[in-house]
């Protein structure tokens, strides 16, 4: 992962944009709050199915390429699973920076 994606990322959480697990992404996305949601490899199929027809329904962004321990060790955690941002210019910027080092 690139440092500019990684140090982003870093800056979104401070600012108090990214929600961590399952059940928070889960109820802001019904509220039309979360502009992109980044799942790890290791998410189970459901849960991958669940949040690619949120994606469709919804209107928001997915990655899916990260690794739980990558993501966790970026946000300062042992491993997370799935997180959602909830600022719509951080996510593009986010989705920028992701696809310029992919």
């Amino acid at each position: 992962m690139n440092n500019g994606f990684i140090q982003f990322l870093g800056i979104v959480k401070k600012s108090g944009n990214l929600l961590e697990g399952y059940n928070k992404c889960e109820e802001a996305i019904k509220k039309n709050k979360i502009s992109l949601v980044v799942l790890t490899k290791e998410c189970s199929q459901n849960t991958k199915d669940k949040f690619e027809t949120y994606s469709h329904k919804y209107g928001f962004l997915l990655m899916k390429d990260m690794s739980k321990d990558e993501l966790g060790r970026i946000l300062g955690n042992k491993e997370i699973k799935l997180i959602g941002i909830t600022n719509k210019a951080m996510s593009d910027k986010l989705n920028s920076l992701h696809k310029e080092f992919s």
